[in-house]
């Protein structure tokens, strides 16, 4: 299960990160409920955890704009703000359920999966993007800026790769793995020839860079 903790108590957020990782969910974390919508919105998350009292834009707020853009991830408001009322209006705005500050991590869980239970199958995503550039995975086609990009087989995968990931370094073991399913080092710089063939392809020709080298850690692509 993939998560967006947005939550800007530190003690909090550590609390549920620290959970979550231990049962082996994938998660994101915002401090602010502007850069959580930002990423809510340009990435794809199985759920949602969403402090009521954030700073820049709040919780409703944040959930309402989801809504309106058309985002259906299950959300799971967690505050202090437990009247009745309150509830009402987390669960008016969007929300799908509702934990009341202080908690238990187990019962925080358990929601979540009974989010995912009844949450509806989710479509395969068919392209990716990543600001103008776009990769649809049924035609192969690769495209920025409306123009066509020609790759490999081997760089058609590993452009996939970055953008499912996108934002996130990305080490070169984790993409001679992914990528080459290599569980060993071949001891040769067949990631960091890839890497440069894409980015004549992929960069070069265009004003934006959009993958780049993270020094000492390896490679990301981001608009």
């Amino acid at each position: 299960m993939k998560v967006l903790l947005i939550e800007d108590d530190a003690s909090t957020a550590h609390y549920v990160l620290t959970g979550l990782r231990e049962e082996g969910h994938e998660i994101d974390h915002a401090l602010d409920g502007s850069t959580g919508l930002e990423l809510a919105c340009t990435r794809t998350y199985d759920a949602l955890v969403v402090d009521r009292m954030l700073p820049v834009l709040d919780g409703l707020s944040l959930v309402r704009a989801l809504r309106s853009a058309g985002r259906d991830a299950p959300i799971l408001f967690l505050t202090a703000l437990g009247g009745v009322d309150d509830r009402v209006e987390g669960l008016e705005a969007g929300a799908d359920d509702y934990l009341l500050k202080p908690f238990a991590f187990s019962e925080l869980l358990a929601r979540l999966n009974a989010l995912m239970r009844r949450a509806p199958a989710r479509r395969e995503e068919t392209v990716l993007v990543v600001g103008d550039l776009k990769l649809n995975l049924l035609s192969r086609v690769a495209t920025r800026g409306g123009q066509p990009i020609d790759l490999q087989p081997r760089e058609f995968r590993l452009l996939e790769y970055m953008m499912r990931n996108r934002g996130r370094v990305l080490t070169r073991t984790m993409l001679l793995e992914r990528v080459w399913d290599f569980h060993f080092d071949p001891k040769t710089n067949v990631v960091e020839t890839h890497v440069s063939r894409l980015r004549a392809k992929v960069d070069r020709p265009f004003a934006t860079e959009l993958i780049r080298t993270v020094r000492g850690s390896g490679y990301l692509i981001d608009a």
